[in-house]
């Protein structure tokens, strides 16, 4: 029997609003009371005297499906992501945010955020849900004298380099310059950590916009249960709305890869962790294998890759980088001395936007034989395309310096992540690479700690593996969720449940 019109939710006629009277543009709320709109149901005006009412209380930009932008608003940088979000809000500032929060709860909308939109498992959007979209809120303020910046939540990671890096100061960002500044939720590899820490452990404080609408700051001295929360917990707690990091003088790098051919992959890897165990703090590498580029030697055979950055002298990093140019030799070698943000945008090629990908990490405390050997196996099965590959990130050095319950992000004991993930475009292969992806994970995660890397993370993973990857600090993060969240607003993520 069809409901009347006193028996449909709020929600519910909000969501037919956006269906049926949703004639909005974007920065035109009057379009939604036109004529036609007029014409309407008594469902269609409530949801649309819903959407006025939102559109009215931010200075951004409302989207919903009956925008001509909406589909491109929607997409995300993993291609496999389609969610449909009933509107999504281009917000202009943390004003944006605390309305947008308040009209969600008062209609019992869920949320998304968006910040780079570069999530592997797109956390960024759910279906019939309000996306927050912060990527509008780009403002970055660099303080040279205290080495400190002050980044909106809308940012890149290549655009808060170049900022920096004209001050000569720079902090640990991600190695894909197109990530948004969210990795930090989730701790934050990159180039400098062994040196400087991870991006999280270099962040000083945080604005956010509570479950209930309400601004707070958070840092090690105010709400410093929250701070603590937020420096590896993920999107649980609220919507960080900007971050300030600590930053370091930028010293000169001397980074890049060298690859090597099929039959000096085993001896690489070996060679690999040879390299790990004796290399000081300025010295972060990495191992894997990819697929030859074309117009190389290489080309249609699997490479073994070795990426290094050395930051320091340029005399030091030269006399650490060698043993990598005389290993082998390497079939190509591209070390040298090169900017800061070049080696940010090294392997932005391989990962662009719109392909589909789905990816597998695993914390490691050695890289045994047995761990070479079942790579070398998995790895005759990868998909021949340039953007799948495997690869190990050397931990340690600064990373492992900082406590495991100092921070919400605890695997500091771990000497490697290990990585499997593919990258394609056809969706009929979709079977394929998934099922080689998790099957590769799944014998890689009988050797690691349990633990995986929560920025890397896909949905299928499970409960069990967030609770594993936070290990001691899980009920700690529980209660903390609890105090900010007991109603867990924020679910769209890798969730922490109060």
């Amino acid at each position: 029997m069809a409901k009347s019109n006193g028996d449909i939710s709020r929600r519910e006629l909000l969501a037919r609003g956006i269906a049926i009277g949703g004639a909005a543009v974007v920065g035109s709320p009057t379009k939604l009371f036109g004529q036609e709109a007029a014409s309407k149901s008594a469902d269609a005006h409530a949801g649309a005297n819903a959407l006025h009412e939102l559109r009215a209380s931010i200075r951004g930009t409302l989207v919903t499906p009956a925008n001509a932008s909406y589909d491109a608003r929607r997409q995300l940088w993993n291609g496999m992501i389609d969610k449909r979000p009933a509107a999504i809000v281009g917000c202009a500032g943390t004003a944006d945010v605390m309305n947008t929060i308040k009209f969600a709860r008062a209609n019992g909308l869920p949320v998304s955020v968006r910040g780079g939109g570069h999530n592997v498992a797109g956390k960024a959007l759910r279906d019939g849900a309000l996306a927050i979209d912060l990527t509008a809120m780009k403002g970055i303020r660099v303080d040279p004298k205290a080495k400190i910046a002050r980044a909106q939540a809308g940012y890149v990671w290549n655009e808060l380099d170049r900022e920096t890096a004209t001050f000569g100061l720079a902090t640990t960002g991600g190695t894909v310059s197109t990530t948004g500044g969210g990795l930090t939720l989730g701790g934050g590899i990159g180039w400098l950590m062994r040196k400087h820490g991870l991006a999280c452990d270099n962040l000083l404080s945080v604005d956010v916009v509570t479950a209930d609408g309400e601004f707070l700051q958070a840092n090690e001295s105010e709400n410093a249960d929250l701070f603590w929360a937020v420096r590896g917990g993920g999107g649980n707690f609220g919507v960080v709305t900007s971050f300030e990091y600590r930053l370091h003088e930028l010293e000169t790098i001397t980074a890049g890869p060298a690859l090597y051919p099929p039959n000096k992959i085993k001896d690489m890897f070996r060679f690999y962790r040879d390299f790990t165990a004796t290399a000081p703090d300025s010295v972060t590498a990495m191992a894997g294998i990819v697929q030859g580029p074309p117009g190389t030697p290489l080309e249609g055979d699997l490479a073994g890759f070795f990426q290094v950055c050395h930051s320091g002298a340029a005399s030091e990093g030269e006399r650490l980088v060698q043993p990598i140019k005389a290993f082998g030799p390497p079939a190509m070698d591209m070390i040298g001395i090169m900017p800061y943000t070049t080696l940010q945008t090294l392997s932005d090629q391989n990962f662009p936007v719109g392909n589909r990908n789905y990816w597998r990490s695993n914390f490691l405390m050695e890289l045994s034989d047995e761990a070479i050997d079942i790579i070398l196996e998995r790895a005759s099965g990868m998909p021949a395309n340039a953007h799948s590959a495997l690869f190990f990130e050397h931990m340690e050095g600064a990373v492992g310096r900082v406590g495991p319950e100092d921070t919400a992000f605890s695997n500091r004991d771990a000497k490697y992540n290990f990585t499997v993930l593919a990258g394609w475009t056809d969706a009929n292969e979709d079977e394929r690479y998934v099922t080689w992806t998790r099957s590769f994970g799944d014998a890689m995660k009988a050797l690691a700690t349990g633990a995986g890397y929560v920025n890397y993370m896909m949905d299928d993973e499970g409960n069990s593996r967030v609770r594993a990857t936070y290990a001691g600090n899980f009920e700690r993060l529980v209660a903390v969720k609890r105090k900010y969240d007991p109603t867990n607003f924020f679910s769209g993520n890798q969730n922490i449940a109060p």
